[in-house]
C-alpha cells in the first residue's frame, strides 16, 4: 500500500467509513463504504427476534483469493473477492427461549439476505460469536449510526467544470441515487490520462453517492456507471463509491 492508499485510509476511518469493500464482483467496478454496509447488516439483525447485535465488521475472506478491478479503484480500497461478515450478539436464553444454535442459523441467514439482496455483497461467510445471555427479548426497534458529514456535497460538483456537471446531473437522474456526497472529496471526480501512464489509457470518472433504502445497492452503482461511460463522448472508465444508505 502507498504512502498515498495509507493517508486516505486512515481519512476515512477518521470519518467514521471504514474500509471500502468490493460491491458486486470485479467487473461492477463499485465500491460501499463499510460504514454504510455495517447500517443495513445491523438494520437486519436487528430484526431478528431474541437478538440483541454487537460488533459488526466485513471484510475478505480470504485477502489471498482476489480480483483485478475492471476499472481503476479508489486509493486504498480492498480488491474484489469474497467477504466475511464478523458479527457478535447477546441472545435470549432460558427454559422458553429456543437454543442457541437455531437463533445464530436465523441471525446468519438475516444477514446473508441482506448482504445480498439489500446490497450485492458477495457474503459466502458469516462468523457469529456468541457474547452475552439476555433474560428478555431486547427490543427490535431500528436503530441508525449518526451519519457522517459530506463536506462538499451542499455545493456539488458541477462547480469544477462542464464534464463534472453533466456526470453529476446523468448520476442524479438514475433511479435509486439519493444524493451525490463528499466524503471522501468532491462527488465527481475526473482523472485524466498520462501518456506515460500505461494503466491510465483514457480518462477515469470517480462518482460518489447515497442510495436509497429500497433499492439495491449494487444495481444502482450499475446503472450509474453504465449512464455516466455514455453521457460524455470519449467514454471513460468509471467506478462508483456507495458511502451511505438513506
Amino acid at each position: 500500500m502507498t504512502t498515498a492508499d495509507r493517508w486516505t485510509r486512515a481519512v476515512r476511518e477518521q470519518l467514521g467509513l471504514g474500509r471500502l469493500l468490493p460491491l458486486g464482483g470485479p467487473r461492477d467496478g463499485a465500491w460501499i463504504a463499510e460504514r454504510a454496509a455495517r447500517e443495513v447488516l445491523l438494520a437486519a439483525a436487528r430484526g431478528v427476534s431474541g437478538v440483541r447485535p454487537g460488533d459488526l465488521r466485513v471484510g475478505l475472506a480470504d485477502p489471498e483469493v482476489t480480483h483485478e478491478p475492471a476499472v481503476p479503484p479508489p486509493p486504498g480500497a480492498l480488491p474484489p473477492g469474497p467477504l466475511r461478515v464478523t458479527a457478535d450478539f447477546a441472545a435470549t436464553a432460558g427454559l422458553a427461549a429456543e437454543p442457541l444454535p437455531a437463533t445464530a442459523a436465523r441471525l446468519r441467514a438475516a444477514l446473508a439476505d441482506a448482504a445480498a439482496e439489500r446490497l450485492g455483497l458477495a457474503v459466502p461467510d458469516v462468523d457469529l460469536r456468541v457474547t452475552g445471555l439476555l433474560d428478555a427479548a431486547p427490543s427490535t426497534a431500528p436503530g441508525r449510526d449518526p451519519r457522517p458529514p459530506d463536506p462538499d456535497a451542499g455545493q456539488g460538483p458541477g462547480h469544477a467544470d462542464a464534464d463534472a456537471g453533466r456526470i453529476a446531473g446523468v448520476a442524479l437522474a438514475v433511479p435509486g441515487v439519493a444524493r451525490l456526497t463528499g466524503v471522501l472529496g468532491r462527488p465527481v471526480h475526473v482523472t485524466e490520462p498520462l501518456q506515460r501512464e500505461r494503466a491510465l489509457p483514457r480518462r477515469h470518472v470517480r462518482v460518489e453517492l447515497a442510495v436509497d433504502a429500497d433499492h439495491r445497492a449494487v444495481e444502482v452503482a450499475r446503472q450509474v456507471r453504465a449512464a455516466v461511460s455514455e453521457v460524455l463522448p470519449d467514454r471513460p472508465s468509471v467506478a462508483v463509491v456507495v458511502t451511505a444508505v438513506d
